[in-house]
């Protein structure tokens, strides 16, 4: 299997699902703008969100795909099957019996997580109604990475990249068509969160059948699989997921300050996800099978190379993405969410938010590489210690950052925790001789720091005054923003390939 090819696959099918996803935000920002009400929203998916990010994508798969990777190099298929059946029917039992907890339990969760709404009955009463409605969302899409994790064990990784299309499309579709027969219609965002869950399950279902991994009910607590996936499964969650939860104390943080600072921060994050989903996310999926397989087999040779190729990458498409993020802040919020009630005041303080955000980009995409090298050696006690300590970080530069910068202050801090998680856990990997890096660091790294200056410089020469961006019609500025975006790759790709850099350079398969 060429990683490289499969990465370009993923990446694809990723950024498919990440335009749908700017697509669902420009929808909802013109319809609803930054308000109370889209406070109340935002608030209300978050929370799922969160759990999803930080159980589902973060301590569930972490912790299975290296065990799920270890049974089917080493145990006979039917064993696998027990193991797969195994994981599935608790997983199913645990999520029922979560999202009916997260129903009854809707005003106290609300209350802890956005204690700021609590002095606006309003507020406060849309928010629990929306995330009653919104929670059974965490158990579909937990089912939904539990899939993902046994298809991209089998090198399948186009349908779970293409899989989150299915929220975007029920986002879409809900507020364009459906809004109007709720009341208020903000609710019809909640409903497409449930719906958009279900759709990504369904879509899911034929390709395990035909694989014949689809689970079985088979509760089986003495399957030593089983047993050492849920060792692994609490501390995890520490270790990939402390972005997440440093999101859900900045929504803490931000319902105290001036409404629509929710909203604002959520817009930017949306902008700062695209890369980090796409380059990420897409990473981390492809590169853990394949370093599990390498570690089961004792491969440790091509373990660190799997891992300096991954990081390589990181920084050759990371870096750019930031700095274009920084420079090109203001046309991308105001031609993607400038429109109807999102006003120039919304468009400026979300530029300020990503910009922040633009500071942390390389440091949680490196955490997507980084953290796999932990897990596929079921190693979870060292990320553990660096997921606190960095979540502690965070939260004091929290409370440095929020009186002058307000809610920029809080996207820099979770940018900043970021940075730190990921030099911690880099130290760790050197220092204990699991990774070393390959020779031509330096020269690499000037090589992609002088292409992302030639960038910068051209796209900071042709984007125009801000006054431009935020007056003109979205049929002028789409096109200038497309055009700025291809000149930037166009500079950046050139002054690489002046460098001597080619393609072929990073081709590398990855583990049968």
């Amino acid at each position: 299997m060429n990683l490289l090819r499969a990465l370009a696959t993923v990446s694809s099918l990723t950024l498919v699902s990440r335009i749908l996803g700017y697509l669902r935000d420009f929808i909802i920002a013109r319809a609803f703008g930054a308000s109370l009400a889209t406070d109340a929203f935002f608030v209300a998916f978050r929370i799922p969100n969160l759990l999803r990010r930080l159980f589902a994508e973060g301590a569930f798969s972490q912790a299975f795909v290296p065990v799920l990777a270890e049974h089917k190099n080493r145990t006979s298929p039917e064993e696998t099957r027990r193991l797969v059946d195994g994981v599935g029917t608790l997983l199913f039992l645990a999520l029922v019996a979560v999202a009916a907890l997260g129903v009854a339990a809707a005003p106290i969760i609300v209350y802890i997580s956005a204690p700021g709404f609590a002095a606006d009955t309003v507020k406060f009463g849309l928010t629990v109604t929306m995330l009653r409605i919104t929670f059974p969302y965490i158990a579909f899409i937990s089912l939904v990475a539990f899939a993902a994790g046994i298809l991209n064990t089998w090198n399948r990784f186009s349908l779970p990249a293409i899989t989150p299309a299915m929220l975007n499309i029920a986002f879409i579709v809900g507020a364009l068509f459906f809004a109007d027969y709720f009341d208020p219609p903000i609710l019809v965002l909640a409903w497409a969160v449930f719906v958009g869950g279900a759709l990504q399950l369904i879509l899911q279902i034929p390709t395990l059948a035909r694989l014949g991994l689809l689970p079985r009910p088979r509760l089986n607590w003495s399957h030593p699989g089983v047993r050492r996936m849920l060792k692994l499964m609490a501390p995890a969650a520490f270790g990939v997921s402390i972005s997440q939860v440093s999101l859900l104390i900045n929504t803490i943080f931000a319902s105290f300050l001036v409404s629509g600072s929710v909203s604002w921060l959520y817009y930017a994050d949306r902008l700062m996800e695209f890369p980090a989903g796409v380059l990420g996310v897409a990473l981390g999926s492809i590169l853990l099978p394949s370093l599990s397989k390498y570690h089961a087999d004792a491969r440790h040779a091509e373990y660190g190379g799997l891992l300096d190729w991954g990081l390589r990458l990181a920084f050759l498409l990371a870096v750019p993405s930031a700095v274009a993020l920084a420079v090109l802040a203001l046309p991308l919020v105001a031609t993607l969410f400038h429109y109807g009630r999102f006003a120039a005041e919304d468009a400026w303080m979300t530029r300020q938010a990503l910009v922040a955000y633009s500071v942390g980009l390389l440091g949680m995409i490196l955490v997507k590489i980084l953290a796999p090298g932990f897990y596929a050696r079921q190693n979870i006690v060292t990320p553990v210690k660096i997921g606190i300590l960095t979540l502690v970080v965070t939260q004091l530069l929290n409370l440095i950052f929020i009186v002058p910068l307000k809610h920029a202050g809080l996207a820099l801090a979770i940018g900043l925790g970021a940075c730190l998680n990921a030099g911690l856990l880099y130290r760790y990997l050197r220092r204990h001789g699991v990774y070393t890096p390959q020779p031509g660091w330096p020269v690499f790294l000037l090589k992609v720091a002088a292409a992302a200056a030639c960038m910068a410089l051209a796209l900071f020469a042709t984007m125009g005054e801000s006054g431009w961006w935020l007056s003109a019609p979205w049929q002028q500025k789409l096109p200038a923003l497309i055009g700025l975006v291809l000149l930037g790759g166009a500079a950046y790709a050139g002054c690489l390939l002046a460098f001597g850099m080619r393609p072929r350079d990073f081709s590398r398969r990855g583990a049968a």
